[in-house]
Order: C-alpha cells, then structure tokens, then sequence
C-alpha cells in the first residue's frame, strides 16, 4: 500500500486530500498540532475502509518534524500543506505576526521537506509544497502572506533544479482562495462561501499528482 503525509490534514485542503489519497488506496499520516481534529479525519477515513494514522507534528519545531517522521519510516508522497494567513495593510503586522507567518510558512516547509527528503529519495517518490496564487503575483493586504508564499514558491524552483537528476520529483501546486476554515479569523475574505471548495482541489490535485513541475488550479 503507498502512503502519503499531509501536514494540516486536520481541516481545509489538508483534510481533503487526506480524504482522496484514503479513497485511492493510500495509507494516509495524517499530521499536525491538534489531536481532536486529526483523530476525527482518522475515524472517517476508516469507516470507509481506508487506512490512516494520526502523527502529531508541530511544523515549526525541529523536534517535534524529527520524531514526526522517524514514526512515519516509509514514504511514497509528502504533502506540504501546513500554513497560515495573517492578513492587512502592512503597517498593521507586528512581530508576533511576521514570525508566526514565515516560521510557520516557510520555515515549516524547509524543515519537513528536510525531514521527508531521505524517505522520499529511498522511496523515488514525490512531494508535493502546496503554495496557491499568493506565491505568484501580490495582492492587496496579503503583503506578508505573499511574501512567505514567494519564498515557497523560490525553494520548490530551487530544489527542481538541484534535484533534476535525481529520481523523485516536487511539484508546486498553485490554487486560489478556497471555501476552508483558513478564512475563520479574518474579515479579507467576506464571503467564503462563493469560493471552490477543497474537495474540488483535492481531486484535481490528486488527478495531476504525476511529477509534473507544477500543478495550477483555476478559480
């Protein structure tokens, strides 16, 4: 059986590809900070027939990555999807928020690309640095989303060329805004609901999930 990791798999886009890997015969570990939620992903994957485990892992904690996938031991698909959105005019952020966005965003994603490389390489496998839209062009009061976004995007194309002979691949995944509890916080989307919804992206994600350099979703 193939196994993928979702980081953030317990809501949002995490939860729906966590859903659509199960759905095709993967055996899912489903990581993140919050066990409830996890562990609810976890239940309704298996009532389904599918196989999933719950790994806590705090994403900008080095420890808590390291014995995240020393648990994890084979590995077929990284799915780096952990991220968070503090948005606003720029003189709006203070600290608290410029680290908890680039700790989280990019930091994150440097180290549990780190930590699955070595699975991934055993494996030939795939990861996949779930990016969006923000890492393609800057939008109005998303200033420090963008830019976190932008350095994910700069270390995926980075690591496409350092890895271009090598026998696994990563994919930037490219995607608007979606209907998730990403927006729960904030006042910069009004109306989440008109949004795609992330089952939709799931499927097309999980559809384009071939090594390809990019994978880019339509609004």
């Amino acid at each position: 059986m193939p196994t993928v990791a979702i980081t953030g798999a317990g809501t949002g886009l995490g939860k729906a590809l966590a859903f659509e890997y199960a759905e095709h015969g993967y055996n899912v570990f489903l990581l993140g900070r919050n066990n409830d939620p996890l562990q609810l992903v976890r239940h309704q994957i298996m009532e389904k027939g599918g196989q999933a485990e719950v790994v806590l892992c705090d994403v900008k904690e080095i420890a808590s990555i390291q014995i995240a996938f020393q648990r994890i031991g084979e590995l077929d698909v990284f799915i780096n999807n952990a991220g968070i959105g503090i948005f606003g005019p720029v003189d709006d952020y203070d600290v608290d928020d410029i680290d908890a966005t680039l700790n989280t965003n990019v930091k994150g994603t440097i180290l549990t690309v780190q930590a699955a490389l070595p699975l991934i390489r055993k494996s030939k496998g795939r990861i996949l640095t779930i990016i969006s839209t923000a890492g393609l062009s800057g939008k109005v009061n998303e200033s420090l989303y963008c830019a976190s976004k932008f350095a994910v995007r700069g270390f995926t194309e980075s690591l496409q060329k350092e890895w271009a002979d090598e026998d696994f691949r990563i994919t930037a995944v490219y995607m608007g805004g979606m209907n998730t509890p990403f927006w729960n916080n904030s006042t910069h989307v009004s109306d989440p609901s008109r949004l795609k919804g992330p089952e939709v992206v799931a499927k097309q994600i999980f559809a384009d999930d071939d090594g390809r350099a990019k994978i880019v979703i339509d609004k």
